[in-house]
């Protein structure tokens, strides 16, 4: 969340650059600093109060000294004490609700993040590769997930419901290849610790990483253990160090992680949202990244640079984008989004999200880390998906499509599949 006093030194600023996201900022930002204000007029009244008590009791003992009467200073005491208390809980009140209000205030995009108000004004920053070319009509995943038995949506349907997959036989050993792939990728190459975590996850955790209490509906809550399935494996493992102290030296912190990924919103129906592209459950593999403000963002250039080498090698066309202000996530204030070409569907479909929050998670869970100076700082921290399989799958499964219907295998991923192509 943002900083309340970078709050009230600009209130101005700060509401032109949340203004550029789109709503109303300014009854935001006005609502959180008469809180503030509200909050900290409580506090100094609550410091004389409690200076007013040591005061008279002083008065009380030099009274009883003295042999005289100490009743009415006592009263005098007993109400102060009384107004402290509702004191006490009014300030509390008040803290709990700002804290709750900035909870609900996006990050500030970055000063020289482009401005626009939807997905229509996200420049294209860089394409790799060529659009494949067919001599034939090519066919969707759909298509050809059909003709080789890849994936079972219906019996998906009368195991869950609407929006789920079952993977079968090839289908499912192609899935797994790719997970394998890429989590050796991202340890060997490009300098990642692998982290198995939890799929259930905590308020707490949640929270740290801005999903709770703006994303509430889009969650799965499993409401007798208050546990949520995790949407994004970002939720665990940037929580690994809430609430820690780490060292200079320690950072950057790298992290790779595969987990099922659990969303209830899977998106309205129309053009990209059949089959596999759009679903409650999908698997990831994630990488997150917890760094110095002074490094952020060379290590978000490595960030994306990283999910596109994934792509790279596999000969996937895409285009890398940053997103403009108004379709910036919520605790973002920077992202490149990387699309891959998909001839099936005849458009880019976004496999990995690449994003800076600079501190704005890292006040939320605690996290700092001590200079060589043995100065406190809050980290920032990234993360961006490494990548996004059912996307990445159904890109593979297009481009290398033959004539004959079967689906050739590129060549880094045949040793993890055990064969050179499908049918």
């Amino acid at each position: 969340m943002l900083d309340i006093r970078y709050i009230r030194d600009n209130p101005e600023l700060v509401t032109q650059r949340l203004a550029q996201r789109g709503g109303d900022a300014h009854t935001k930002i006005e609502g959180v600093l008469n809180c503030d204000t509200q909050r900290r007029q409580a506090e100094t009244s609550l410091q004389q109060l409690q200076a007013d008590r040591n005061k008279k009791s002083k008065e009380i003992g030099i009274a009883k000294k003295n042999g005289a009467d100490t009743e009415p200073i006592q009263a005098d005491v007993r109400a102060i004490g009384d107004a402290i208390t509702r004191l006490n809980e009014e300030a509390t009140a008040l803290d709990a609700s700002m804290r709750e209000m900035l909870q609900n205030i996006p990050n500030l995009p970055h000063l020289q993040c482009p401005v626009g108000a939807d997905a229509d004004a996200n420049p294209v920053v860089r394409t790799w590769g060529e659009k494949p070319a067919f001599a034939f009509e090519p066919k969707s995943h759909l298509e050809l997930g059909e003709k080789h038995r890849l994936f079972d949506f219906e019996r998906a349907v009368k195991i869950t419901g609407s929006a789920f997959v079952c993977y079968m036989g090839m289908g499912a050993k192609l899935e797994r290849a790719l997970i394998n792939f890429l989590l050796d990728l991202h340890t060997t190459k490009h300098g990642y610790t692998e982290v198995l975590p939890p799929f259930l996850v905590n308020p707490e955790s949640l929270t740290g990483t801005s999903q709770l209490p703006k994303f509430e509906e889009q969650l799965y809550r499993m409401e007798r253990d208050n546990l949520y399935l995790a949407p994004t494996a970002e939720v665990p493992v940037t929580n690994l160090h809430r609430d820690e102290l780490l060292k200079h030296d320690q950072l950057p912190v790298k992290y790779t992680a595969y987990t099922p990924c659990f969303r209830r919103e899977a998106g309205a129906a129309g053009l990209g949202t059949r089959g596999l592209i759009r679903t409650h459950q999908f698997d990831k593999v994630e990488l997150v990244k917890i760094c110095t403000p002074e490094t952020s963002y060379a290590e978000l250039e490595a960030l994306t640079a990283e999910a596109e080498k994934v792509l790279q090698i596999l000969g996937l066309h895409y285009r890398t984008i940053e997103l403009c202000t108004g379709d910036l996530g919520f605790g973002s204030t920077k992202t490149y989004d990387v699309e891959v070409w998909a001839p099936g569907q005849g458009g880019y479909l976004e496999v990995s999200s690449c994003s800076n929050f600079e501190d704005y998670q890292a006040r939320r869970m605690a996290l700092r880390y001590k200079d060589a100076d043995g100065k406190n700082h809050l980290c920032h921290t990234l993360n961006g998906s490494g990548t996004a399989l059912p996307r990445l799958y159904v890109a593979l499964l297009e481009t290398y499509q033959q004539a004959d219907g079967s689906i050739l295998i590129p060549e880094p991923l045949r040793s993890y599949f055990g064969a050179d192509r499908i049918g």
